[in-house]
């Protein structure tokens, strides 16, 4: 645990995963409201969406903790690692309770006013998410190389 709150990317990745976690306690209470005023029973696609992507990036964030703290990567490198697919899992988070609040759409891409933009928005969080990840992975790796 000490290895968790010692070092500044595992504090930032549990600090994330508490507000995701939260947003996604939120976003279900948000969910079930839409679902008690609906004949059906059913909440807008983009709230159910954001409910489900909140919960699991809170425990990827925690996994990215993890990762961070076993890395024998500097807490600086590791922190960069860690920031950059923190902030992609927010931005979706955000994006997805924009849209629920909207209920235009059931499909965000398809119904895009600048698909161009979308896609270079999509290529960047890829890179910025798996590149990061893939630091993490090396640097614990290269700890347990070093066992």
């Amino acid at each position: 645990m000490e290895e968790l709150l010692n070092h500044t990317a595992p504090r930032i990745a549990l600090t994330a995963s508490g507000i995701f976690f939260m947003a996604g306690l939120l976003t279900g209470v948000w969910k079930y409201l839409c679902m008690r005023q609906h004949q059906r029973a059913e909440a807008p696609h983009y709230v159910n969406t954001a409910h489900r992507a909140a919960l699991m990036y809170a425990f990827a964030a925690q996994l990215l903790a993890v990762f961070a703290a076993s890395s024998a990567f500097s807490d600086n490198v590791n922190t960069v690692a860690v920031i950059f697919p923190l902030l992609f899992f927010g931005i979706a988070i955000f994006h997805y309770i924009n849209l629920g609040l909207t209920t235009e759409s059931n499909n965000s891409l398809r119904d895009s006013a600048d698909r161009n933009k979308d896609y270079l928005i999509l290529n960047i969080l890829a890179v910025a998410e798996v590149g990061g990840f893939a630091v993490l992975l090396l640097g614990f790796f290269a700890t347990l190389a070093n066992r």
